[in-house]
């Protein structure tokens, strides 16, 4: 279990979330929606300690992670995997290379193990052909491939999360990858393995989430699942799920 306990961050005057509270199992499928800026992608990176809270508590199964130094921190980072924006693949590496970073930095695989393991990745991604392009020989759709298998290689997750996992893609490789984290997602709960996607795409989390958190003036506005967010009376929220009201299947 995650829990948010009345969690408040300010970056100078700018406070990014106010006394924020939440709870969510890792077998969730969870989107957090809100416009640019609204403090999505920093639930994340507290999710993770990268940062702390200026208040409040953040619990991973139980454990205070506001409170633990980088080496404790590393065993509740293994819990995830995060896809970040824009993939961020190494540059100066290929498509293997940049599968096999964690592996080779972070366990004591053999070269052979590492290479079973990266290329099992890419099969299951689809994306095996592409093993020794760089990342600038790639679509941004493989872009985003790539990052996941990369995020899958070092750990076994309990959850995956997804910074604005579909943004900047066409619609039909948006969709490819909405299937693809379905697809990582898939199965029953408990046993399954869930995700918290941020994004301000609301018809991309319609086809994947199944429980809607809004967040808007650092504040948790809406918290609830597909049908309750379309019956939501808050003016602004309406504006913003607006598209949901013209997308086939999803009106």
């Amino acid at each position: 279990m995650i829990e948010f306990r009345n969690v408040t961050l300010a970056y100078g005057r700018n406070v990014v979330l106010k006394d924020v509270s939440f709870m969510c199992q890792f077998h969730e499928k969870i989107a957090v929606l809100g416009g640019s800026g609204g403090g999505k992608t920093t639930i994340l990176k507290l999710m993770l300690g990268l940062i702390k809270p200026d208040s409040g508590q953040i619990l991973v199964d139980g454990q205070d992670i506001t409170v633990m130094s980088e080496s404790e921190l590393r065993d509740i980072r293994m819990k995830f995997s995060i896809v970040f924006q824009e993939g961020a693949l190494f540059d100066s590496m290929n498509v293997k290379e940049n599968v096999a970073f964690s592996l080779r930095e972070y366990t004591k695989s053999s070269e052979e193990e590492i290479d079973k393991r990266v290329r099992d990745l890419l099969k299951i991604l689809k994306i095996e052909k592409a093993i020794d392009l760089m990342p600038e020989e790639l679509s941004g759709g493989m872009q985003r491939r790539v990052a996941i298998a990369r995020s899958l290689a070092g750990c076994e997750p309990k959850m995956m999360l997804y910074d604005e996992a579909t943004t900047g893609l066409d619609p039909l490789t948006a969709d490819n990858i909405c299937n693809l984290i379905n697809e990582l997602s898939k199965g029953e709960p408990p046993g399954r393995v869930g995700f918290i996607i941020v994004t301000h795409k609301v018809t991309d989390a319609a086809k994947v989430a199944e429980r809607y958190i809004f967040i808007r003036n650092g504040n948790i506005i809406f918290d609830g699942n597909i049908d309750e967010l379309k019956k939501t009376e808050d003016a602004t929220l309406k504006k913003f799920i607006n598209e949901l009201y013209v997308v086939d299947g999803y009106a």
